[in-house]
This record gives C-alpha cells, structure tokens and sequence, in this order.
C-alpha cells in the first residue's frame, strides 16, 4: 500500500525542485501533485500537478457501502413479510438501488467536502506555502524523503496510507 508525505515550501519554483528531486528519485510523475492557494494554482500549477480539492470519490464509495447496507436490510425485511410479495430478487434490486442512492447523495455531499490535506494546512496554503505531495511506497519514499529535503522542502507532520493511487 502507498504512503502519502506532504512537504511545503515557500514557492512555486522551489515545488518545482522539489518535484524535480523526487522524479530523479524514482517517484512516478502520476504519484506527485501541489496544492496551493487557489490564485497559485489557476496561474501558474499544471493541471496534471494539481490535487484533486475535494472529498467526492471517499464520499460516494462510504454512500455506496451505507447505501447498500441499508438497501439489504429493507430487501430482507420485505422479504420476510409474505405479504408483500418481495422475493430475494427484489431484495437484491434493493440492495443495488440503495448503493447507488447512497453513492450519489454522498458524492454530492462530498464535492463540496475539501481533501483532509487542505483541510489540515489551511493556514499555511492561505500564507502561499505551495505543498508537495507525494504517494508512493515506503522504500521509494525512503530515497525520495532525503533527496527533497536537500531541495529546502520541509516534510510537513502528515503521513497517511492511500488506497486510491
């Protein structure tokens, strides 16, 4: 499973070194983004570089689980009482109906959610501080950790698993 490190720095260009640190280090050009103050990123982050700002994907899939879970149960329920008709298909039917219910609602709810990253370094965003952030396994992050550093990037007290990258 992939780590995510967050380092900060005080621009744009010394992201740019740092980022350039961590691809010499072997890190995957799709396993590195910035997140900077809005301003930042709309003039100067390429769009390949910049984090996704929102809580949407975690979101729908806890909707997904809520939703499904919730659907079953009730499909069950039916099922147990004769005369409602519903058979195990029907409950099945449920079950699908609740998941994409509960995804969809979520997912909306979470678009509007920032990540827990910018949620974190809120004041240090808003300051300019541009963030680095990294995903990738331990080893990697290992060789890439000394080589950024060395750019003047200081590793922020944030370190997390990431199941999606």
């Amino acid at each position: 499973m992939k780590q995510r490190r967050i380092y900060s720095t005080p621009n744009l260009a010394a992201a740019q070194a740092a980022i350039s640190a961590a691809r010499d280090a072997g890190i995957d050009r799709d396993c590195l983004s910035l997140i900077a103050r809005s301003d930042i990123e709309m003039d100067a982050v390429p769009d390949d570089l910049r984090e996704a700002n929102t809580d949407m994907v975690p979101a729908a899939m806890r909707g997904a689980a809520g939703g499904g879970a919730l659907g079953l149960v009730a499909g069950l329920l039916a099922v147990a009482v004769p005369p409602l008709g519903i058979t195990l298909a029907g409950a099945a039917l449920m079950t699908g109906v609740g998941a994409a219910v509960g995804s969809w609602s979520s997912a909306l709810m979470g678009a509007t959610v920032q990540d827990p990253v910018r949620r974190k370094f809120e004041d240090a965003i808003e300051a300019g501080q541009v963030l680095v952030v990294i995903d990738g396994e331990e080893q990697a992050l290992a060789v890439a950790d000394a080589a950024i550093t060395r750019t003047g990037a200081t590793q922020m007290p944030y370190e997390a698993s990431t199941a999606t990258s």
